[in-house]
């Protein structure tokens, strides 16, 4: 045979022999994520499914995350124990939801007169703010990432106009975590209601106000329809992280890379839904107002108070080491941001719009 010959029929039989190899299958490890959101609930559930694309799209398909709105598999508030215990294999929610599982998860969604958006991002990932969360969940067998952030929330809708403190008296309001204890601590009657479920309790008078999130979110719950009297600053979740975390000994089992994609997933979840926010509210803002809302603010002797009722929520748990130790660092870090944040961007924020108008 020669050369050109052999060269052509070997080429043939490498080709047959290659199209005849079986392919490779390649397995892929399903999770399931069980969160505190309705299904479509606005930007809440938009986080949450966010990282499942990411994931799902990082991995090529060797990672896949199942999401299951509040209800399918478990119920809202039930979603930290069915990840702890195993039950399920992640959970995506807002962390102060289990402040009676320890105080510190507060410091991963919303402390009152705490940090802004911005400013939890910086301690988060440059401060050592991860490394808490991390600590924390562990104690509860968990590994736990920030993964969405609603931004500043609003502070709520109410049947009547707020005039002072002690129109707090009595009144029915829906608000979880620290802030809950200090409308209680001003004698409120608080109450924890999943998202899902406060237009329902607000149009029958189950509750006499509430907070959700913000513009866009508060006006797709359609709270607008029920009331006008809508305080648009609060002082309770200045920025609202939402946390994905997973059971640690699942998270454990995956391959680093696997590890290292739920770990990014999350950091880009979290940014995209905050700009998600920040993007859509100021016109849901122009909406409501435009519909009859009155677009108004606390005055300064309800500020007062709020921050009279924090300091004695806050000096409650002082005495708890891991409370106290996250504190003292979460302060310190707001007050290093705040610092420059005010002399640069709030300056030129000021300045920018006044020239503008």
């Amino acid at each position: 045979m020669d050369r050109r010959a052999f060269l052509t029929t070997s080429a043939v039989g490498a080709g047959a022999t290659a199209l005849a190899a079986p392919a490779i299958a390649q397995s892929t490890t399903k999770l399931v994520m069980v969160t505190s959101w309705g299904r479509g609930l606005a930007g809440v559930f938009d986080a949450a499914q966010k990282v499942a694309d990411n994931v799902n799209a990082m991995s090529d398909g060797s990672l896949e995350i199942e999401v299951k709105a509040a209800g399918e598999l478990v119920g809202a508030f039930e979603v930290f124990d069915a990840v702890a215990s195993g039950q399920a294999d992640m959970y995506h929610a807002a962390d102060y939801y289990f402040i009676s599982q320890h105080p510190a998860f507060a410091f991963f969604t919303g402390v009152p007169f705490g940090m802004t958006a911005t400013e939890l991002n910086n301690w988060y990932y440059h401060g050592g703010g991860m490394e808490h969360h991390h600590a924390l969940g562990e104690i509860f067998n968990l590994k736990s990432f920030l993964a969405g952030n609603t931004t500043s929330q609003a502070g709520g809708w109410f049947r009547q106009e707020v005039t002072g403190p002690e129109d707090f008296v009595g009144l029915k309001f829906r608000m979880p975590g620290l802030g809950g204890q200090v409308l209680t601590e001003m004698g409120a009657s608080v109450q924890n209601i999943p998202g899902s479920e406060v237009y329902q309790a607000l149009a029958s008078g189950a509750i006499d106000g509430t907070e959700w999130i913000g513009p866009w979110a508060d006006e797709k719950a359609g709270f607008f329809e029920i009331t006008k009297f809508y305080y648009t600053a609060g002082f309770h979740e200045p920025a609202a992280g939402l946390s994905l975390a997973c059971n640690l000994e699942r998270f454990n089992e995956l391959s680093t890379t696997h590890q290292s994609i739920i770990e990014i997933a999350c950091g880009h979840a979290n940014i995209w839904n905050m700009s998600q926010y920040l993007y859509e509210n100021g016109a849901a803002l122009r909406r409501l107002a435009d519909a009859g809302v009155q677009i108004l603010e606390f005055p300064p002797e309800v500020w007062d108070a709020f921050a009279a009722a924090t300091d004695t929520v806050i000096a409650q748990y002082m005495g708890d080491e891991i409370f106290k130790g996250i504190y003292d660092e979460f302060t310190a870090a707001m007050l290093d941001s705040s610092a420059w944040i005010n002399r640069s961007i709030s300056t030129y924020r000021t300045q920018r719009d006044r020239v503008l108008a």
